[in-house]
């Protein structure tokens, strides 16, 4: 029995030391991607300034951001490697690079203001949540499969968008399918949103429960 209770132990101080890990290969390409976001915003308002357009590599950026998205997620799983530095940067690359594309396409006439602002309304709903998280004892939650469907919508959005700022007929359909899939991507992510709040809910109904049994029990 103290043989079973000795690698229990051990196995979740094994744990605690994994996830407290910060020099990962994961967590690398999502610290390239935060810091790709200033990078991005340089090169994407060029013109806004007056410059010469440099979409190009904006959009090749944005592509790259995209691979190691995927990428780093993957790799986490695969040699486990999932830290708790690595559930903090891969979101919040996500919405730096969200929030700094749309305010790029804002300050450029591409986007109206009003999509900014529903997607940043979304991410105040979400701290909101996690404040409740957090009063009652909880980390964020999992980033669940509707979020990762509404940022992979947004990022494949935005390189279109961009191609859309132009005359030609190229430009035409990459505006037909770049709001195609900025409309999806929003519904989604104030779906995964609702389904996060449930969630949360759930959580704070169940708190008081389990704080009364442990009196009781005491």
């Amino acid at each position: 029995m103290l043989d079973f209770l000795g690698a229990r132990l051990e196995a979740g101080k094994v744990e605690e030391d994994r996830l407290d890990k910060v020099l990962t290969i994961p967590n690398a390409l999502s610290a390239l991607r935060v810091a790709g976001v200033p990078v991005f915003l340089w090169l994407v308002l060029q013109p806004y300034f007056g410059n010469p357009s440099l979409d190009g590599w904006a959009i090749a950026l944005l592509v790259v951001s995209g691979v190691t998205d995927y990428l780093d997620g993957k790799l986490a799983r695969r040699w486990n490697q999932i830290t708790r530095l690595g559930q903090i940067l891969d979101p919040a690359a996500d919405r730096l690079y969200t929030i700094a594309t749309l305010l790029a396409l804002v300050l450029r006439d591409i986007v109206p203001g009003w999509f900014l602002a529903l997607l940043l309304a979304r991410d105040v709903f979400m701290t909101l949540n996690i404040a409740t998280l957090r009063r009652i004892g909880y980390g964020p939650l999992k980033v669940n499969f509707i979020g990762k469907a509404a940022t992979f919508n947004l990022m494949y959005a935005f390189p279109l968008l961009l191609l859309a700022d132009g005359g030609d007929a190229a430009a035409h359909f990459a505006s037909i399918f770049g709001w195609a899939l900025a409309i999806w991507g929003a519904g989604l992510y104030w779906w995964s949103a609702a389904l996060y709040t449930t969630q949360v809910r759930m959580l704070s109904c169940a708190a008081p429960r389990s704080r009364a049994r442990r009196s009781f029990s005491n």
